[in-house]
């Protein structure tokens, strides 16, 4: 498994060069191959933990805020651990968890993040199996910041939807506006377009994959 020490490699959007040519870290490639001989530290949750058979519908993801929570909790790319980012800046809580898809890559470098509806909160750092419902186009700061709408595929209460638009309307709004509100006394501005169905949010998680997939394979070229 990955060295607790090792960084992740610098990855930029497909329309740049990938990896630094001058970084001295071994390409993530190398990385993953060498794990599988290490088993004596802990894995690394983006890059070690598979994505599930199920994809792009059903995935495994990993869990950084828990439903209710204020703290805003996110991966440390370089350990694998989950930190502490922030407190939020607005009396608002996570309506849902919050994490994200592992081997997925957007064109903000990061994987893509999901929303997971489910009865109850879940620690950081576990992961669970979740069904993509919809996409919630959003616009941080200028950047495009989509989110995947998921349920827990395992929670009985919640399996069963298919669609976003079987959840209720409150439900929506209620997320919409979370998002719209969670960083307004940080003056930044977000914007939330119209909720997309399920076939945009498996286009979405299925293009991600891609993305890592080819980052995977240039690093395989150098």
């Amino acid at each position: 498994m990955l060295e607790v020490a090792d960084m992740v490699p610098p990855i930029d959007t497909p329309s740049k060069t990938i990896v630094s040519q001058q970084s001295s870290h071994p390409p993530l490639n190398e990385r993953i191959l060498s794990s599988m001989t290490r088993r004596s530290v802990a894995a690394h949750p983006w890059h070690d933990l598979e994505i599930g058979p199920g994809a792009p519908k059903i995935f495994n993801c990993v869990i950084e805020i828990g439903k209710g929570s204020k703290v805003k909790y996110e991966l440390d790319k370089k350990t694998g651990l989950i930190k502490v980012d922030r407190v939020l800046y607005s009396s608002v809580v996570y309506p849902h968890n919050y994490g994200f898809i592992p081997r997925t890559l957007c064109e903000d470098n990061d994987p893509l993040d999901v929303l997971i509806i489910m009865q109850e909160p879940v620690l950081p750092g576990c992961f669970l199996r979740a069904k993509a419902i919809g996409l919630m186009p959003m616009i941080d700061q200028g950047e495009k910041d989509d989110k995947i709408i998921a349920v827990c595929a395992d929670d009985p209460e919640y399996r069963h939807y298919n669609d976003i638009k079987e959840l209720p309307p409150h439900r929506l709004a209620e997320i919409r506006r979370f998002f719209e509100d969670y960083k307004k006394n940080e003056n930044k501005e977000v914007a939330v377009n119209d909720f997309l169905p399920a076939f945009d949010a498996y286009k979405a998680v299925q293009h991600s994959m891609n993305l890592y997939a080819d980052y995977i394979v240039e690093t395989l070229r150098r």
